[in-house]
């Protein structure tokens, strides 16, 4: 028998491309068998990340210093090409060694291809031709042209370099430019320089923090709901939980340990150019994925990994972080007031309430839901997905999925009466249900005043606010409903 597990993680593999196939497998079965094989211990050194929804991250690493007394000149690579140089701390954890940072310069100008064309500009330097096959025109045979050195003078360099060779000008690089080894100021990493003032010579492991943007997370989530010919009721569902980190930031973290902070944190937006460079039995309950732990943080949640991760530069990769058996999924079918006459639509809303009774009950991150429901032959299919807000315990998931085939509506207005201060009307909402089971579809209806009364109505109503409320329509099976009411509106 194929577990619930290995059905969801099947789903997933389905649904992303080849590359991340893999690393959904890979860390997928990783975490799952965390227990068993125990978590990669971070090293001393090892930079700790806590990422955020809106494109940025905080990132903790150490800088060892030994420093003399007097004026010092420090360096460190081990930041990204993305980082806030205003962000920058840079101190003593224990607090016994106070530092004077008098200066502090931040250079991201990475050496590119580009950048060199930009030193050379107005220089003669060479280019290497790429070999050919050619054919001759009168054997036939085909002959490989070797590759040469041809020299030639930058005259532009930029998004479209000019390059003069053999006193004609180019638009295209005559070949693979080829630089001088001893060029001055190459800088192949991101870096951070200091001049610091040491008021005694000391020597300690400094905490160097930094925002850095590049690097974004969001959660996504799969239920899987079982086969039914009666949907109308409560189901049961199975429910997995992703995380997926990507990577933007220029630099590439080995072993980092990583938080993931969900909410709306405040933070300024600048306009920046952005390098672009096995079987496990779930018991009744929500479950982080092993290791995977959530805490509440000022006002937002903190999802903690507690193992490390090798996080590659452009890199997307995925954790499995929540998974749940037994979840109550209760359908709805919403008809929202439209124009008159115009077949209405009717929403098909799956409510998950996310409480500890309903084997949740835990701080869910906004992300996309992605709903599969097995058919009576036992195949998976998609039926719909929605993107959910940041959801805490006891209250309440709608994912709206589709709207519904068999379930239809139309909506009329059948009467209208006005003066200068009050207006009388009346609608008719005709609903139509094709399915084998009756339903209740719950015809939400805009008010146009907030001075309202409803006179009228063949269905008791619900309101949900000061110009809206909800009537709850039974639909016999292979039959129809007509829903009718009118409303005093007085200003």
């Amino acid at each position: 028998m194929v577990s619930k597990v290995e059905v969801l993680m099947d789903l997933k593999l389905r649904d992303l491309g080849g590359y991340v196939r893999g690393i959904c497998l890979v860390l997928g079965l990783g975490v799952l068998m965390g227990s068993v094989a125990g978590a990669q211990e971070p090293s001393a050194n090892a930079t700790k990340l806590t990422i955020y929804n809106e494109d940025f991250a905080v990132a903790r690493t150490t800088v060892p210093l030994d420093l003399h007394d007097g004026v010092n000149e420090v360096t460190t690579t081990n930041v990204t090409s993305q980082l806030e140089p205003d962000s920058v701390v840079l101190r003593d954890p224990e607090s016994h060694n106070p530092i004077q940072v008098l200066e502090q310069n931040y250079d991201s100008a990475v050496v590119t291809q580009g950048w060199l064309l930009e030193k050379y500009e107005g220089q003669t330097i060479d280019f290497q031709t790429y070999g050919m096959q050619v054919i001759e025109t009168t054997t036939g045979e085909h002959k490989t042209l070797p590759a040469t050195i041809v020299p030639g003078k930058v005259v532009r360099a930029g998004n479209q370099p000019l390059i003069e060779v053999n006193g004609k000008l180019q638009f295209q690089l005559p070949g693979l430019p080829l630089f001088p080894a001893g060029t001055d100021g190459l800088l192949l990493k991101p870096t951070l320089r200091w001049r610091i003032d040491a008021r005694k010579a000391a020597k300690f492991p400094a905490e160097l923090d930094y925002i850095t943007h590049g690097m974004k997370w969001q959660a996504t989530y799969n239920v899987l709901i079982p086969a039914t010919e009666d949907t109308t009721g409560p189901e049961k569902a199975d429910v997995l939980g992703w995380v997926t980190i990507e990577n933007r930031s220029g630099t590439e973290f080995p072993e980092a340990t990583i938080q993931l902070m969900a909410g709306a944190v405040a933070k300024i937006q600048e306009i920046r150019n952005f390098a672009m460079n096995a079987t496990v039995e779930v018991s009744a309950g929500a479950v982080m994925a092993p290791q995977v732990t959530q805490k509440a943080l000022d006002e937002f949640h903190l999802y903690d990994l507690h193992r490390t991760v090798d996080l590659k530069n452009g890199e997307t990769k995925q954790v499995q972080f929540l998974e749940a058996a037994g979840v109550t999924v209760q359908r709805r079918f919403e008809l929202e007031g439209a124009s008159d006459t115009i077949p209405t639509e009717v929403a098909v809303v799956e409510k998950i309430k996310n409480s500890e009774a309903n084997h949740l009950g835990m701080p869910i991150p906004a992300g996309r839901l992605r709903v599969y429901r097995r058919d009576t032959d036992g195949q998976v299919q998609f039926v719909g997905e929605s993107m959910i807000e940041h959801t805490p315990a006891e209250q309440e998931i709608n994912v709206v999925t589709g709207k519904a085939f068999d379930v239809t509506g139309t909506r009329r207005q059948t009467d209208a009466r006005s003066s200068s201060h009050s207006s009388d009307q009346s609608f008719e909402v005709k609903l139509s249900n094709q399915k084998a089971q009756a339903v209740t579809v719950h015809v939400i209806e805009p008010m146009e005043r907030e001075n309202w009364r409803i006179t009228a109505k063949s269905t008791d109503y619900t309101k949900k606010d000061a110009t809206t409320v909800d009537f709850a329509v039974a639909v016999p099976a292979k039959g129809e409903a007509v829903l009718t009411y009118s409303v005093h509106s007085n200003w």
